[in-house]
């Protein structure tokens, strides 16, 4: 009977990655049949895992859906934020989203219930792009372009280079690479502008199109197999 690594069951069933799944086994918190866990367990398909008491079981289907988050939507699976993004969209299996998209913003975000795709998307130097359409408080100027897209200090760093192009007076459109808390916001405010609206469109090959705000849908055929092809060169 195949043996599967228990940090690699716990991320197939869309508990978490498998870099989370190796803390809860150090501190203690799985056991296989009854008794505790060390990182490098593995199991069979009959054996009982549990996490702080709660039986792990895999899905048999693994669910990739893309939701239009308005503004006021908390990015969170936790209980204790009463807007959290998983409770609003009380899906009949248990998902949770991929990486982030901060309260104030909205538009396109991916929830799934499958450890190993977060993994590949989340991580920044497999440099997959999500395109975002931002307006800001005061006209947009060549200088303000150029230094967006060359780089911008924030955060003690200097974020990578990116495309941008301007779409309106106060209106532009960016693609990035990475994902640091606010980005968007926090490098325009560098340069001396505010945000006032920030709509994510696109996720790699996933784009928002018509998705109606505050609706999901599942992701298409097509879609996944093209997603999984921009996958297979990146890194767990």
């Amino acid at each position: 009977m195949e043996r599967l690594r228990l940090n690699k069951y716990l991320s197939d069933c869309g508990f978490c990655s498998r870099r989370k799944a190796d803390e809860y086994i150090e501190n203690g918190c799985v056991k296989v049949n009854g008794k505790a866990a060390v990182v490098g367990t593995k199991i069979t398909i009959n054996d009982l895992v549990e996490v702080n008491g709660e039986q792990i079981v895999k899905k048999d289907e693994n669910v990739l859906i893309a939701f239009n988050k308005p503004k006021g939507l908390v990015c969170t699976t936790s209980e204790n934020e009463k807007n959290n993004i998983v409770d609003y969209i009380n899906y009949p299996t248990r998902i949770y989203p991929i990486g982030r998209l901060d309260k104030d913003s909205q538009g396109l975000i991916l929830l799934t219930n499958e450890g190993e795709i977060v993994n590949k998307i989340m991580r920044s130097r497999n440099q997959h792009e999500k395109e975002y359409i931002v307006k800001v408080d005061k006209v947009v100027d060549q200088n303000f372009i150029d230094k967006m897209k060359k780089g911008v200090e924030i955060l003690g760093t200097v974020t990578k280079p990116c495309k941008i192009y301007q779409t309106g007076p106060k209106e532009f459109d960016i693609i990035l690479t990475q994902g640091l808390n606010r980005q968007i916001r926090r490098m325009c405010e560098k340069l001396g502008y505010n945000v006032t609206s920030l709509t994510r469109i696109r996720i790699m090959n996933i784009r928002l199109g018509d998705l109606q705000l505050g609706k999901i849908r599942k992701i298409d055929v097509e879609e996944m197999e093209e997603l999984k092809k921009m996958l297979e060169d990146s890194d767990h």
